[in-house]
């Protein structure tokens, strides 16, 4: 089975996607089909469909697809450059032969038309800056890059910008025409106020001039608006109507009506000049483009954590090419290139670093807000900022492969998902523009049979097509979780997915891995207790030397504090471990060739080392969950040094704020049962589950679900795997730096476990907005649309007219919107 994203144009509310979205399952071979009215893109999953089929679809629906690339990998990059120069057909051929002939191009097809070129090439054989000069070479002018492997999400922002425009200038088109409409329309039915009018064009005494200056100011209106014409009366033939279908529809009526009275005028009857409905064609038309112009605002500023994202990266990179430092576009990096950053410079591509030491302020990537020190070895990645030293590094990911690049491919893959809360919104919005359509031609007939005028009953018609735009009902879940994903990504938790988003809310339980979650997972010394005459750092010192040969977790952990200490190492005569038991050392000096024993109890009483004290010392430190060696210098006893995996400084406090919230913690480790119960007394969790091998912890989890509890699993997601894959919410803590962790839903880029109350206080926050989308879309829906049905009416209520109802329609999808806006002001509280 294969899957597509197709990026989708021309819809205007969540029944186009309903339509789209049956119109694609409907063909042979498609698995799925799932279209996101806010990103306006569609995921298809097909094993026999062709992508022209698919494509070809969706067009014959009245909408415009295109695919959305794949990235690139390893060497193999694409690139679209516009070209300037080019006359004719002889130009694009000129090129294609010289990209032809030219070493490590793979691909190359010249536009004409379009003035681009559209070339694949490998990297390892020629740069961007190659590919410009045979461009020059041929006598051409390369202009900037048009799109790259990492440049799809500003391509679409500048696709959605121009379409903001376009519906501006429609706007302000309509309006020019709109308010001289209005008023010659309006003006003589103002009797209380008397408003300047031209007697040339008056209605009562040039009815038909009046009517044609309607008719010709209309017409420019329409023009703006054709769109609401094209695509809604297509979907109309297709048996799919949508907001465009009600908008056609209602406008076209009153349209086709004022016509029969401009007909009726030109038979005589100069009565019919107050029957034409030009005015509230054209005020529709015009209120619907400032909505829609509004709405396409408001949603860019739903996704503006993707331009945040975006705008981290760097324009730029120092890059050292035969022996000195060239400045080159960021997309000319390619991999193994050496790159200089100097001090308050942004790191340009993921990679190693290669020559001098420096802190690294990360916290654009992890949230976390302290310099990261760096050495050679080390990795440092995309938009992080050098501190203070210079240093070189070997460029590893560049373009879509680095970190940034994939974080923010995360984060709007999960804005495009569908939560599934999302379903409701869906399912009523698939049924709701035939039913309004149902209801407006029962009104209509109603009120005609009940002896109202047929031009009451035109409005009433009107009125409902106009105010059933189930526009709102299909922005409020969408807006809501592309805004409350974005969110997240600022905290630095990537949400995978809107059902994710939705099902953390309703987590019970919370189950945490032990080492490397609760704990740092890195053992450090905690404790020192040596015998009388003998001071800590001596005993450190002599326990780090005999150490510095092992390659135990234990052993190099004392070795760490040694050097953080900057203590000096004793030369090691003989070293020799002893399996399961310690290590038995001699040192050349302090004290003179000494036979040193480091390691259990076990260890010490096979070589009839007396602990005296030391004994009750090591039960009490095992049960705080230290580790204790110890340390025997010729037989006798020197000292104990203890060694733990310390507990994160954020974990008590999670736990704690978890437990406030009223979600049960649990934690699930496989060490021993007295160690694991005292991290869990220091943290203050209850349940713990020790000695649980890794292929078992899948099936704790499970054992909790099947008490009828939502589970979330927070591991490291390579030990844990299976058990965050189990439970209802995997969520992996840890750098952040691999995003691929499939296992998990949640990828916490700080190992702060804090992080995780953040995402379920987000997740809640998240899913209430929803609600209260959802619900003002549907209060909206079911008060107006009876109330523009007459209904009020009858029982002397107020009548909705058209033109308000336009109104309230493009209001009710920017309070939606705006809504959705608020969980910007999301902060995570300690509770």
């Amino acid at each position: 089975m294969e899957s597509i994203t197709l990026s989708i144009r021309g819809m205007t509310c969540a029944a186009c996607a309903s339509g789209i979205e049956i119109a694609v399952w409907k063909l042979d071979g498609v698995k799925s089909a799932s279209v996101n009215f806010a990103t306006e893109k569609i995921v298809v999953d097909y094993d026999e469909a062709t992508i022209s089929e698919i494509i070809d679809t969706i067009e014959r629906q009245g909408f415009t697809a295109t695919i959305v690339e794949d990235v690139m990998t390893d060497t193999i990059r694409d690139v679209i450059i516009p070209i300037g120069g080019m006359t004719c057909a002889s130009c694009s051929q000129a090129l294609e032969k010289a990209f032809s002939d030219t070493p490590g191009i793979l691909e190359a097809s010249v536009n004409i038309a379009t003035e681009k070129a559209a070339i694949k090439y490998n990297s390892e054989e020629i740069r961007l800056s190659g590919i410009r000069h045979v461009i020059q070479k041929t006598g051409f002018t390369p202009l900037s890059v048009e799109n790259t492997n990492d440049g799809q999400i500003d391509e679409n922002q500048l696709r959605k910008e121009k379409e903001a425009r376009a519906l501006w200038y429609k706007f302000i088109i309509s309006v020019i025409f709109c308010v001289p409409l209005f008023y010659i329309a309006m003006a003589p039915m103002v009797p209380w106020v008397e408003l300047p009018y031209p007697t040339i064009i008056n209605m009562h005494h040039y009815p038909l001039r009046n009517a044609i200056l309607q008719l010709v100011l209309t017409i420019p209106i329409v023009i703006a608006g054709h769109r609401f014409y094209t695509v809604g009366f297509r979907a109309l033939i297709n048996r799919r109507p949508n907001m465009d279908s009600l908008i056609a529809l209602g406008t076209a009526s009153a349209i086709i009506y004022s016509f029969y009275s401009l007909y009726l005028i030109l038979q005589g009857d100069h009565h019919a000049v107050m029957y034409l409905y030009f005015e509230t064609a054209g005020v529709i038309v015009t209120l619907i483009l400032l909505g829609n112009f509004l709405e396409a605002l408001t949603k860019g500023k739903t996704s503006e954590a993707i331009k945040a994202l975006m705008g981290l990266a760097p324009k730029t990179a120092t890059v050292i090419q035969d022996g000195e430092e060239i400045e080159v576009p960021i997309d000319e990096v390619e991999i193994g290139d050496i790159i200089v950053v100097k001090p308050g410079e942004k790191i340009p591509v993921d990679g190693a670093v290669t020559f001098g030491h420096t802190a690294i302020d990360e916290s654009m990537l992890t949230g976390e807000s302290m310099p990261i020190d760096k050495k050679v070895g080390d990795q440092v990645y995309t938009a992080s900022i050098n501190k203070n030293g210079l240093i070189q590094f070997r460029a590893e990911k560049v373009g879509a492969d680095t970190a940034l690049a994939q974080i923010t491919k995360l984060v709007e893959d999960a804005q495009g998902s569908k939560a599934p809360i999302a379903s409701l919104g869906d399912t009523v919005s698939l049924y709701f523009v035939p039913v309004a359509c149902a209801i407006a031609i029962l009104a209509f007939i109603l009120w005609t049979i009940v002896g109202y005028p047929i031009t009451f009953a035109l409005m009433t018609f009107v009125a409902v097509l106009i105010i059933a735009c189930p526009c709102a009902l299909g922005l409020a879940t969408p807006t809501a979780i592309m805004v409350g994903t974005g969110k997240g990504a600022s905290y630095g938790i990537l949400i995978k997915s809107g059902k994710a988003l939705e099902i953390t809310h309703k987590v019970q339980t919370v189950i945490f891995d032990k080492t490397g979650t609760i704990t740092e997972g890195k053992p450090e010394v905690t404790n020192i207790i040596t015998v009388e005459g003998v001071s800590g750092e001596e005993f450190l010192r002599v326990a780090a030397s005999c150490e510095k040969g092992s390659e135990h977790p234990l052993g190099e952990a004392i070795v760490r504090r040694a050097e953080k200490d900057g203590l000096e190492f004793i030369e090691v005569v003989n070293f020799e471990a002893i399996p399961g038991h310690g290590i038995e050392v001699v040192l050349a000096t302090e004290p003179e060739n000494a036979t040193i024993l480091i390691g259990n109890r076990k260890l010490m009483d096979e070589r009839g080392v007396s602990l005296n004290e030391f004994g009750e010392d090591a039960e009490r430190l095992a049960d705080e969950g230290k580790t204790p060696m110890f340390v025997a210098v010729n037989g006798q006893i020197f000292g104990i040094i203890a060694v733990a995996d310390v507990v994160k400084k954020s974990s008590a406090d999670a736990i704690r704020v978890l437990q406030k919230m009223g979600i049960e913690v649990a934690m699930l480790t496989g060490d021993n049962k007295k160690t694991a119960a005292a991290i869990a007394k220091q943290v203050g969790i209850d349940k713990v589950l020790a000695e649980v091998l890794p292929q078992d912890k899948a099936q704790e989890v499970k054992n909790l679900q099947e008490s009828g509890k939502k589970v979330a699993m927070v591991g490291d997601g390579i030990n844990d795997a299976p058990a965050l894959a189990q439970a209802d919410v995997g969520i992996a803590i840890g750098s952040g730096t691999d995003v691929a962790m499939e296992s998990a839903d949640i990828i916490l880029m700080r190992s702060d476990l804090m992080s995780v109350t953040t995402a379920i206080q987000l997740s809640k926050s998240t899913i209430r907005n929803i609600k209260q989308n959802l619900f003002w879309a549907f209060l909206y829906n079911t008060l107006l649309i009876p109330m523009a049905a007459g209904l009020f009416f009858a029982f002397g209520g107020p009548l909705l007219n058209p033109m308000f109802a336009a109104v309230a329609m493009s209001l009710s999808s920017i309070s939606v919107l705006s809504n959705a806006l608020r969980l910007k002001r999301f902060r995570p509280s300690g509770v």
